[in-house]
């Protein structure tokens, strides 16, 4: 298991096809992902202010299932940190606070302009866009990612989903340079 440590922030949690994405990779060794109980909730909330007919009980379930799948993945006690932290918007001060708390190297958000490298740094911490923190994992094991891809393609059974249509939905989600990548292995897709 790698010593690299990322932390979610809700917003890359809440598209389904993204979180299934960053969920398969979380499970190959190649980093340690982390988030806490708050992030569920605020990816839920959006989730079910959007979408209200999926139901908390099942999106709880889904977050339970995330626990579970990534052991040691929920971040706690980090609450003391939050009032003594400084971001452009205070309520992601707790993402912050959760990553300092795990020892993370990075915190993967699309909201890179909420945490400025300037508030980061002194805590050792970057963050970067998804598509980014995908880029570099298919530089350090393409194979790890490809694979990633070719279970979330299996469990996408009914319909099928080709590999063609779920690179489009990570380019049209964000994720074009990673997508531009795997499309150059589609085959193993």
């Amino acid at each position: 298991m790698s010593n690299f440590v990322v932390v979610y922030d809700a917003c890359v949690l809440y598209p389904a096809w993204l979180r299934d994405l960053l969920m398969q990779l979380a499970v190959t060794g190649l980093f340690r992902a982390k988030w806490t109980a708050r992030i569920h909730q605020e990816w839920i909330e959006s989730l079910l202010r959007n979408q209200p007919q999926l139901g908390r009980d099942a999106l709880q379930r889904v977050a339970e299932l995330m626990n579970k799948a990534v052991p040691n993945a929920l971040v706690d006690d980090y609450e003391k940190l939050v009032d003594g932290l400084a971001l452009p918007d205070a309520d992601d001060r707790h993402v912050l606070a959760a990553a300092i708390h795990c020892g993370a190297q990075e915190v993967i958000t699309f909201n890179l302009k909420d945490f400025p490298e300037q508030s980061l740094r002194p805590y050792g911490l970057k963050a970067q866009h998804p598509d980014e923190f995908v880029e570099h994992l298919l530089d350090l094991n393409s194979e790890a990612v490809c694979e990633a891809v070719r279970k979330i393609r299996s469990r996408l059974a009914k319909p099928a989903v080709t590999a063609d249509e779920i690179l489009t939905r990570y380019e049209q989600g964000g994720l074009a340079v990673s997508a531009s990548i795997l499309r150059d292995r589609a085959n193993s897709l």
